[in-house]
């Protein structure tokens, strides 16, 4: 049951009803569902094509006898379909951040809206970074180390459900780990960490990227110096912004 100071609060003169929130609410969410939906479905009649381009880095390392396969029956038709899916979402993102802004700005004081406003771009920035970092550097790294350990009585043969799902992993993984610089700075200015702390301890910290790289990328030594590198870069890039806002 909702309580009666919470709506009274809402209620107050100045401020927004509590029903005029929940319209507001629906209305950002109708704009960011529409948006996906009418960016999904212009991207429909060339899902094959969409599949076609994120295939190639493993289409190069097949041997010629060699080539993708479905397993199932309708997996020729999802797995484009899921694809398109998927980037319909992260072409919409700075529709979905915009209309996400737009809500929780007047809530904020103005100081808060302008650190807000650049956090938020700037992390999905960092996002679309990872995601092409990994696409050009690391999967076709980690598909050729794959295809090559693979014995010689094997034929490498893809199933396409199975490659868009290490895809899409590999990029999430990548996009997170490039929100360093902006998780850094938000722990270090709710006051959760203090920069003293993060330089005392920056030695494991930096195992710590290794680690979790190891895990994250192939069992080759290449693949994980690629993820831990620029996860320990931008680790630092975090901190020096850091220090220079606190210094304001």
């Amino acid at each position: 049951m909702t309580d009666p100071n919470i709506l009274e609060e809402f209620d107050a003169p100045g401020k927004m009803k509590y029903s005029e929130h929940l319209k507001e609410l629906r209305t950002r969410t109708i704009y960011i569902v529409g948006s996906v939906l009418a960016v999904f479905f212009c991207l429909l009649p060339f899902s094959h094509q969409s599949y076609a381009w994120l295939a190639t880095p493993l289409v190069k390392l097949l041997p010629a006898q060699s080539s993708m396969i479905a397993t199932d029956v309708v997996s020729t038709f999802l797995a484009p379909f899921k694809l398109n899916l998927y980037i319909a979402f992260l072409l919409t993102i700075p529709i979905t951040l915009y209309h996400i802004w737009k809500f929780i700005a007047p809530a904020l004081y103005q100081n808060e809206k302008r650190i807000g406003l650049g956090l938020v771009f700037g992390s999905a920035g960092l996002f679309f970074c990872g995601i092409l970092f990994s696409y050009f550097a690391i999967l076709p790294l980690a598909l050729k180390f794959f295809v090559y350990a693979s014995p010689e009585n094997v034929l490498p043969m893809t199933d396409i459900n199975s490659y868009l799902s290490f895809c899409l992993k590999l990029f999430l993984a990548f996009g997170f780990a490039f929100q360093i610089p902006i998780l850094t700075y938000v722990l270090i200015f709710i006051g959760i960490l203090e920069i003293e702390t993060l330089e005392q301890y920056r030695r494991h910290i930096i195992v710590f990227f290794f680690f979790v790289s190891m895990f994250i990328t192939p069992p080759d030594i290449l693949s994980m110096l690629s993820l831990a590198v620029p996860m320990c870069i931008l680790f630092e890039v975090g901190l020096q912004l850091s220090k220079l806002k606190i210094k304001k």
